[in-house]
């Protein structure tokens, strides 16, 4: 019978089994403050295990928001899965407890779980309960026993062991013979109840000549249900008699050996020894055949001196214990072997270096997370054993940090003050795990720890407040400067937007001035910007961050008007009476020094775009008068003489200080006479007040102008009269005309001449009249209140006196003013004069123009 063979038996009873044992063994068992589970193994995924939100009592509905989780180490198969919906732990893969637990025991997997809000951390064990799904195997198919005729009755002949990967009930349990008669077969138990062997006992007595060779079946069994079992044949062959066996000093050896030892070390001597001679008293060493293969592999056995020697290397932490077994068989015909057991305990060195583990659990950590916050989990694991194993955790220094222990090599890490991100933006903290062996070994792990930023620092101005300076007459949206903020947070809360805050200018909107760039801070001038109007102005500039909730900062800017040469002076004094020339009278008497008048003007610009100076461009004479270039007074150099004209033309410039400098000019016409008339002259005593500059020059030209207007009206007027007047003077004869002066007579006695003035143009005409024209008749000007609205004066001849005659006739006839649609003469006749004296016809007077 195969391997295997009776397992079909109970094959429909294993499902109904597993779901039994799944039901039974899946109940919490709590076991020093921890769930423990047991589950079968081989189940398919998703099998049930147990509702882990239920046992440890936590609301099912709240499992997906705490993060129930099971923290694994990295590079471990995760046997089992737990669904964070509702908190069931279900196999993720078919657990094969022969290959996750080699050696024998219990056979436990260990989970940690982890909770969040409030943090909570959970240990669960679940055993994996063996099946049995292994049948016992033999090392070989058949064994070749050889056994001497002379073997006496009684004589026992081990057998190689069966091996079931299986445990407990399920592992080999009984051996079974074939019937025959000459053997029968005993199991028997080793000394620590690890396994069970058979052993060959000669029932009968053996007779080569008869029978030379004999076949059995072994038949192992196990203890699990169904039961399995596996065969192997057994050849017995009878020899002759090699009357002596080897014989080992004890059947069973113990040495220790330190896990770190090279290969190639003495593990143990054997020594058996034989009692016969020669051949038959040589003695082999070798492993027997049921040695598991992995002492095969780590140990080897010298076959002439029983050496054991070590072969590879030792890990105490895989397994701290290995059992050889070693037999011992001479060379002569008939050998028959005897076995011995060697227990090599292992000795555990520090050699493996602590194991630290970074959970992490709120990453990155808010700045202004409470002192006491949970960060990370940190596990520590040394998988040596004793002082070996035991391992102490220490962060470095100088970090708000600290660890607390929860359970056996587990620690929480959580804040002990308060985070600052802008001082701190991330921690490199250091775990040291040090272990209690001697040399003590040591791992170092670092934990990076983000800190997350919260709006809790307001933007700053890199200035406490901004001065500006801009040109007036600027272009309309030009930039004129830029303010920049900082905001230490990060970020959406770094992020920053300006704004101008309201407020009026001038009662204008500060919208209406300046407008700002809200993401990179440039201001810009909305219009352009007048000195002379606007000097300065402030305004409060806001940053604001996008953070919530927001926070902000102001910052005054200061923004000063630049002045610019863009306002040429304006001449106050002496102001032009008709069209561009001022006129003045300066007596013949005036001396050296003599002030004729002071030309006055203004800048609307400021510095030295207002300095004004003055300067003397043209002159009829440059000797004769001097023009002070700060004051602007015009004065007299020398005495006039007699051959100066009546009349000085002078041309003078007003010109500021400013780049490109600007001017203004102005033309006076100086009349020299004998004496000065009670008249007002061009020249005024014209001052600028303190404020003038700065208070409302637009008002100021406008006062300035009307007046200048209404004072030079009268005044021409007033000097039109005084010019008309002098000379002889005839008394008013009526309301239209005054008398005219009498004709000049020329020297050459021919002619006689009067002079007639056109007022709307102020031009005079001489009218040249021959000598042999009557004398009793001349032209005349005759000037009325309404003079001023005719463009031309009709003169008509008018009588005199002969021979001091008197009488109607010898008054004279006033002219009269011709209005627009009315004839020359009335309806009324007048009487017209002799005109005898005018030339024959065809010949007209002469006429002489002269310009005033």
């Amino acid at each position: 019978m195969g391997a295997g063979a009776g397992c079909g038996r109970g094959q429909l009873f294993l499902p109904s089994l597993l779901l039994l044992l799944v039901t039974l063994l899946a109940a919490p068992c709590p076991a020093g403050g921890q769930l423990r589970y047991a589950v079968p193994e081989e189940l398919e995924h998703g099998a049930f295990v147990a509702n882990l939100g239920e046992d440890l009592g936590l609301d099912a509905s709240t499992l997906s928001a705490r993060r129930l989780r099971i923290v694994a180490r990295a590079g471990t198969r995760q046997h089992l899965e737990l669904n964070l919906e509702n908190g069931i732990l279900f196999v993720n893969e078919q657990i094969d407890r022969e290959e996750v637990c080699e050696a024998g025991g219990a056979c436990l997997l260990h989970l940690q779980l982890l909770v969040e809000s409030p943090l909570e951390l959970y240990r669960v064990e679940v055993e994996v309960l063996d099946i049995n799904d292994h049948a016992p195997t033999f090392p070989w198919q058949e064994y070749v026993l050889e056994v001497a005729e002379s073997a006496v009755l009684g004589a026992r002949f081990p057998l190689e062991s069966a091996q079931d990967p299986d445990v407990g009930t399920n592992s080999v349990h009984t051996y079974q013979l074939s019937p025959n008669s000459f053997f029968s077969l005993e199991v028997q138990t080793r000394s620590d109840a690890s396994n069970k062997f058979a052993e060959l006992v000669l029932e009968r007595a053996l007779d080569r000549e008869q029978q030379r060779t004999h076949r059995l079946l072994l038949t192992a069994l196990d203890g699990g249900i169904p039961r399995r079992s596996g065969t192997a044949h057994i050849l017995i062959t009878v020899l002759d008699a090699n009357d002596n066996v080897p014989a080992f000093d004890q059947p069973s050896y113990s040495v220790s050996l330190p896990e770190d030892a090279p290969a190639g070390t003495l593990v143990i001597q054997l020594n058996a020894t034989d009692l016969d001679e020669g051949p038959n008293g040589e003695i082999e060493y070798s492993f027997s055949g049921h040695a598991p293969p992995s002492a095969r592999e780590l140990f080897r056995v010298e076959p002439r001196s029983g050496q054991v020697l070590l072969k590879g290397l030792l890990d105490y932490e895989r397994a701290s214990l290995h059992e050889l077994y070693v037999q011992a068989k001479d060379r002569g015909p008939s050998a028959v072997a005897v076995h011995c057991r060697v227990l090599v305990h292992l000795l555990d060195v520090n050699d493996n270096a602590p194991e630290v583990t970074l959970t992490s659990v709120s990453t990155p950590v808010l700045e202004d997370a409470p002192p006491g916050t949970v960060i990370a989990i940190i596990s520590v694991l040394d998988r040596d054993s004793g002082d070996n194993g035991r391992v102490s955790c220490e962060l470095g220094p100088n970090v708000p940090f600290e660890l607390r222990s929860s359970f056996h090599n587990y620690y929480t890490l959580v804040t002990t003050e308060a985070l600052d991100r802008e001082a701190v933006p991330e921690y490199n903290i250091s775990v040291t795990a040090r272990d209690m062996g001697s040399p003590a070994l040591l791992t170092r792990s670092t934990l990076t720890v983000p800190v997350s930023d919260v709006n809790d620092n307001a933007p700053r101005f890199l200035q406490p407040s901004y001065s500006i300076y801009v040109m007036e007459n600027n272009a309309p949206g030009a930039s004129i400067c830029s303010v920049s903020a900082l905001d230490t947070d990060c970020q959406q809360n770094a992020y920053l937007s300006y704004s101008i805050a309201d407020g009026h200018i001038h009662g204008m909107p500060v919208g209406t001035y300046v407008s700002i760039n809200s993401d990179s801070g440039h201001m810009y001038a909305l219009r352009s910007l007048d000195y002379e109007q606007i000097r300065s102005f402030q305004i409060q500039v806001q940053a604001q961050d996008a953070g919530f909730p927001p926070l902000s900062a102001n910052v005054t800017v200061h923004i000063f008007v630049l002045d610019q040469n863009d306002n040429a002076p304006v001449i106050m004094s002496p102001t032009p009476r008709n069209g561009s020339v001022a006129t003045e009278l300066v007596p013949r008497s005036a001396g050296p020094g003599y002030l004729v008048g002071t030309v006055s003007a203004v800048d609307a610009d400021a510095g030295l775009n207002a300095r004004l100076s003055y300067q003397l461009l043209q002159a009829t004479d440059f000797t004769l008068f001097s023009l002070a270039p700060d004051t602007g007074e015009l004065r007299t150099l020398r005495s006039f003489l007699e051959q100066d004209t009546a009349q000085q033309h002078l041309v003078v410039q007003v010109r500021d200080a400013g780049q490109p400098s600007l001017s203004a000019t102005i033309s006076l016409l100086l009349s020299v006479v004998e004496t000065m008339p009670q008249t007002l002259s061009d020249f005024s005593n014209f001052s600028l007040p303190p404020e003038a500059s700065s208070s409302s020059p637009l008002t100021l030209y406008l006062l300035v102008s009307l007046g200048s207007v209404s004072f030079t009206f009268l005044l021409a007027i007033l000097i039109l009269m005084v010019m008309r007047c002098r000379g002889e003077h005839r008394p008013w004869q009526g309301d239209s005309c005054r008398c005219c002066p009498q004709p000049r007579r020329s020297p050459d006695g021919l002619k006689t001449s009067s002079l007639v003035v056109q007022p709307s143009t102020g031009m005079a005409t001489h009218l040249e009249v021959p000598s042999g024209g009557p004398p009793g008749y001349c032209y005349r000007l005759c000037l009325g209140p309404e003079s001023a609205q005719s463009d031309f004066m009709f003169l008509k001849p008018c009588s005199l006196p002969r021979n001091n005659e008197k009488g109607p006739g010898n008054l004279m006839a006033a002219g009269k003013r011709a209005r627009p649609g009315q004839p020359l003469h009335g309806p009324k006749q007048v009487k017209q004069p002799n005109t005898d004296w005018l030339p024959p016809s065809g010949q007209r007077p002469a006429l002489r123009r002269y310009w005033t």
